[in-house]
């Protein structure tokens, strides 16, 4: 491979400076063979034709900021990196698309969509590293999804090249394409595991003109919902955020952040931070406090504070944006990306944390999330926890999400941290599918070996 692609494009693992080849899954990497950085399709078609030829695993990595292990190369594979492509290739004002190479970092397509009167309304706390490609692969959710839907929402076209080296090429740009199977919404999701994107167009949106952002206090989970529901029909722009805090993070957040400021000065039973977007600021800013008014006076909700300012709003942003420190501070986590009905979350959410004190007292359980789409995310943190602590506090958890009929994964994908509990997500005939999916596509098997399927 080095000699028919060249040093530019092939660098063997030894010689990539101290290269980091893991995510930050925790899960390590392994003895890596090489590196491979392709400039265009062409060269990355090239180069998976060679390994697909030689039977040759790989991995396909983008930003390295996945928490379920996808990226993170193991023994005797090879890694595929698409830094090299991350040009924006084209923005149509006419079209609302931009077409961007995979490796471009999802801060600079919402930028890019800024500066051209336009709006890239995914957003996620690894915006300034996470790649397109990679936020494609994983179907990444994050804050804006209630209002503009999952990344497979806000694509429109797709190219990949396969494990074979061909090359499927859909860079469309219409939202309505009934022309056979939807090769796009296959791949996207399929965390390199059936093909690797390289090339996308993005669907944009209207530059809002107007953000308000509110943070507020409730005092139970019913408050919660009912403050969802109404600000889903009474605002007119819709809610395009509702962040849901339980005590227990809010707390720890504020008291081992100390350069935050508290949105709030009481305590409560729950925090959102809620946030609606539109086309005229002045009438929107004036229904917003007027919509939180009515929820005072009915008792919905016991305190609010509105961002009176860009910079007020996004110090409340950098509370619920706080747990890309959290590593740091909790170096031995276990973190669970999981989803319910809404109706269901309360229940599951008392029965994970009562449980896990039940289970283990002392330990810590941090719970936030994203209310409007039924996705919460947990922080375990388990005092002198060894490797059978954590498959203990994974078994009860994952058993609460398969009780209420949840989800295991519920924007991070599976990897390998996951793959052994995809089961309690998905049944046996929906697994053989996709494996017989997965056998048509790369029936060597070279692709993201052991990555969703065991």
């Amino acid at each position: 491979m080095l000699a028919a692609l060249g040093p530019d494009i092939v660098t063997l693992a030894q010689e990539a400076d101290g290269r980091r080849f893991a995510d930050w899954s925790g899960i390590p990497s392994g003895d890596v063979l090489a590196l491979i950085r392709p400039r265009s399709t062409e060269e990355l078609s090239q180069a998976m034709a060679i390994c697909h030829a030689a039977g040759q695993p790989v991995t396909v990595q983008g930003g390295l900021t996945g928490l379920a292990g996808g990226a993170s190369a193991l023994d005797g594979e090879i890694a595929v990196s698409l830094e090299r492509m991350k040009a924006i290739e084209e923005v149509d004002a006419v079209s609302a698309t931009m077409t961007v190479q995979a490796g471009c970092v999802l801060q600079s397509v919402q930028e890019a969509a800024l500066a051209a009167g336009y709006f890239f309304p995914l957003d996620l706390g690894a915006r300034g590293s996470c790649t397109i490609g990679g936020v494609l692969a994983t179907n990444a959710g994050g804050n804006r999804v209630i209002k503009y839907g999952m990344t497979r929402d806000l694509v429109l076209g797709v190219e990949a090249v396969l494990a074979d080296g061909r090359v499927i090429s859909g860079l469309h740009k219409m939202l309505k394409n009934n022309s056979g199977y939807d090769l796009k919404n296959l791949l996207i999701g399929s965390e390199g595991t059936l093909g690797i994107i390289t090339r996308v167009v993005l669907r944009l949106r209207p530059r809002p003109l107007g953000v308000s952002t509110a943070w507020c206090g409730l005092d139970d989970f019913k408050a919660v919902t009912t403050l969802l529901r109404r600000a889903q029909s009474e605002l007119a722009g819709g809610v395009s955020a509702f962040e849901v805090m339980w005590p227990s993070y809010y707390d720890y957040v504020l008291g081992n952040f100390p350069e935050l400021r508290r949105p709030l000065a009481g305590s409560h039973g729950f925090y959102v931070l809620l946030e609606t977007d539109g086309a005229d600021p002045e009438a929107q800013g004036e229904q917003f406090e007027a919509f939180l008014a009515r929820m005072f006076e009915e008792e919905v909700l016991e305190d609010a504070a509105v961002a009176m300012s860009e910079r007020a709003a996004l110090d409340f942003w950098a509370v619920r944006d706080a747990p890309g420190e959290f590593p740091r501070l909790i170096p031995n986590m276990i973190a669970f990306d999981i989803s319910f009905a809404v109706s269901d979350l309360a229940e599951a959410a008392s029965r994970i944390t009562q449980g896990l004190e039940a289970r283990h007292p002392g330990s810590l359980a941090l719970v936030y999330g994203h209310l409007g789409d039924g996705n919460i995310h947990l922080i375990a943190d388990v005092p002198g926890a060894t490797a059978e602590t954590v498959e203990a506090v994974e078994a009860f958890v994952y058993g609460v999400v398969s009780d209420l009929g949840g989800s295991v994964s519920a924007e991070h994908g599976i990897g390998l941290k996951k793959r052994k509990v995809l089961s309690r997500t998905r049944t046996p005939d929906e697994l053989a599918t996709m494996s017989a999916i997965k056998q048509a596509l790369d029936p060597r098997g070279i692709l993201g070996r052991g990555r969703i399927l065991g």
